[in-house]
């Protein structure tokens, strides 16, 4: 019974290894061709690099073709693959390839293509200016990737031309065409030809351009640059050997200077191709200190110094002489061979022992003379200074004195001005206010004078009023105040109450009664006289005012 449950559980296993092993051999089998497909029938250049191509099959090529000169032939091809995939396009059967790196030229290099393939040279020619000859080609490679196919050229490195500041650069034409004729030659600025020296630019030899200070890419089989220092250089005159000349007189004089000079720029090309010798190669310093300075200056110092004695190089005055005159004939000789002379000093004069000591002495008692009479000019000039010095103190206190009177006599003047403009306007203000009370008082007065003049004048209407009213009594008087006191009375009193015959007010009435008219009946008489005549006053009286 078991072992027909082992047999029934081994069944599956079979069948799952019958179906795994055929996959597994399918899939191995993909892989491989597609590896053999990669391999054969794909080209995979990555980035930065190129694919060579050789072709296997074709036309034959001849002994001295060192690539394939079409793409008919056998053989290494002048085309290169660039980045990318290729595929179908070359496969191994016919084709084979070497993928390698592109040619990468840094920043601070520069490249020369050298041809390897090709014709060559004509006789005298080293530079392939045709695409089908051999050699060294012409131009440069900047900084950069090139692709390169190495069994075609090949890439030298070389560093760039750089020029300093204070440098000018003489440019070799080496593959230039030769000259041949004086149109070919460069001109002097004043006239004439350079000695045959110097090149117009594009002929082969030393061009009559320079360059300035920078950064240049030539190809060293084309041109060669040498620079030539232009900054200033100092030479001492006796570091080397003595630097003297013989007297007039016989004596030899020694003498030690200092010469600052430099190549003139626009001159650099002149003074290079004239000086410079081989073995010192691009320096030229050395050169024009032993043929043109040295010279120069030993010929000045031996034809003016014989004919000056020894003694007189001892002066003052003859040493400074002798030094104008060597500048000035250093820069006349040198400035048309290019060099600048900027300063041509002589630092000692060294006459002989045998007579400087007493030339010395001489010159030394001459200096102390001179040397006492300039203090005794000096004292002189103390002198003179210190009296001028008291003199315009002088006149300066003279002026200060002249300036205080005329301040003080001036603000004095000032002072009485405004005192007397003050009490003119005082014045003026009094007067103004006096004259102002006398309008005042004569209108005060006018205006009293008015009111008396009104009250007088009603006074005497009034009087006259009066006198009229007097005279309407006959000019009685007391019978008009009598008329006037009843008149008063009589808009006052309405009734009278008298108890009594001899009331005190009924005497009031009764002294009135007494008097008589002076023309009774008359119309002027008043009627209260009239009734006052009566015997029989009236019995009762009433008032406004109440018991009056």
């Amino acid at each position: 019974m078991s072992r027909d449950i082992f047999l029934q559980d081994d069944k599956p296993q079979k069948r799952v290894l019958s179906v795994l092993v055929p996959l597994g051999l399918v899939l191995v089998a993909v892989i491989g061709g597609m590896i053999a497909f990669y391999q054969n029938f794909v080209i995979d250049v990555p980035g930065k690099h190129v694919a060579i191509l050789i072709k296997k099959t074709g036309v034959d090529v001849e002994n001295g073709d060192e690539v394939a000169p079409t793409s008919e032939h056998k053989g290494i091809q002048k085309e290169l693959l660039r980045e990318g995939r290729y595929i179908f396009q070359y496969t191994t059967y016919g084709w084979d390839w070497k993928v390698i790196p592109q040619f990468e030229i840094e920043s601070n290099q520069l490249g020369v293509r050298i041809r390897l393939h090709g014709d060559d040279l004509p006789y005298g020619e080293f530079l392939a200016r045709k695409e089908n000859q051999k050699g060294i080609v012409p131009g440069v490679l900047r900084p950069g990737r090139y692709a390169i196919n190495p069994y075609l050229e090949r890439v030298e490195l070389h560093e760039p031309q750089i020029i300093e500041a204070g440098f000018k650069g003489v440019v070799t034409n080496l593959a230039g065409e030769i000259p041949t004729t004086s149109d070919h030659f460069a001109e002097d600025p004043e006239g004439g030809l350079l000695h045959k020296l110097i090149v117009k630019d594009g002929f082969r030899g030393v061009q009559s351009t320079t360059l300035d200070p920078k950064r240049y890419f030539f190809n060293p089989y084309e041109k060669r640059i040498s620079k030539v220092d232009c900054r200033s250089q100092r030479f001492n005159l006796a570091v080397e050997e003595d630097m003297g000349f013989p007297s007039k007189d016989g004596f030899w004089v020694s003498l030690d200077g200092i010469i600052e000079f430099r190549v003139m720029p626009e001159k650099a090309a002149q003074v290079f191709v004239t000086y410079n010798e081989d073995n010192n190669g691009e320096k030229i310093d050395d050169e024009i200190i032993n043929k043109v300075i040295l010279p120069n200056a030993r010929s000045f110092c031996r034809l003016e110094g014989s004919n000056k004695l020894g003694r007189e190089f001892i002066q003052g005055g003859t040493r400074t002489q002798f030094q104008e005159k060597f500048q000035e004939a250093m820069k006349l000789a040198c400035e048309p061979l290019g060099i600048e002379i900027i300063q041509a000093l002589i630092t000692e004069i060294k006459p002989p022992e045998t007579i400087a000591e007493p030339v010395r002495d001489r010159e030394i008692a001459k200096q102390e003379l001179l040397q006492y009479e300039q203090q005794t000019l000096q004292q002189q000039s103390e002198q003179k200074l210190a009296k001028e010095t008291e003199l315009i103190k002088q006149r300066e206190a003279l002026v200060k004195a002249e300036q205080d009177v005329v301040k003080t006599v001036t603000e004095a003047e000032r002072a009485r001005e405004v005192a007397t403009t003050k009490a003119n306007q005082d014045l003026a203000v009094a007067q103004l206010k006096l004259d102002a009370a006398k309008d005042e008082a004569e209108a005060i007065h006018s205006r009293g004078q008015a009111a008396a003049d009104v009250v007088g004048f009603q006074n005497q209407a009034e009087a006259a009023g009066w006198k009229r009213a007097v005279e309407a009594f006959g000019g009685d008087g007391n019978q008009y105040s009598q008329y006037v006191l009843f008149e008063k009375l009589s808009s006052a009193y309405r009734s009278l109450m008298i108890n009594t015959a001899d009331s005190p007010i009924m005497k009031v009435f009764e002294e009135f009664g007494s008097v008589k008219p002076t023309s009774p009946g008359s119309p002027g008489s008043p009627p209260v006289a009239k009734a006052l005549q009566t015997d029989e006053p009236p019995k009762s009286a009433s008032t406004d005012g109440g018991d009056n």
